[in-house]
């Protein structure tokens, strides 16, 4: 990813059943194909928290496909808000 490049960042909480499902190693996954940068963790409350960092067309596809995630995740609602930050993700990460 370019320094030049627009970054954009977004904070992600997702629900349903998503712990237990691989879904934040998938996450992790996805986010290095499409290049996202940034990081996914579970909550006590049985959802997944994240934050995605990338170009535009980065973040709308990683959050596409946080609507759905893997297989044998059930998401029920995605919530997103922008993050107006100067900090920048090195990579990917699951916390």
């Amino acid at each position: 990813m370019s320094v030049s490049a627009a970054l954009e960042t977004y904070f992600v909480h997702v629900t349903g059943h998503v712990q237990g499902v691989g879904y934040r190693a998938s996450t992790v996954r996805q986010a290095h194909l499409l290049g996202v940068r940034g990081w996914v963790r579970n909550m006590p409350d049985g959802a997944v928290h994240a934050m995605v960092q990338g170009t535009p067309d980065q973040v709308d596809h990683m959050l596409e496909w946080m609507r759905r995630g893997p297989p044998h995740a059930q998401v029920d609602g995605l919530e997103s808000r922008r993050e107006y930050t100067d900090r920048r993700f090195d990579r990917f990460e699951q916390r």
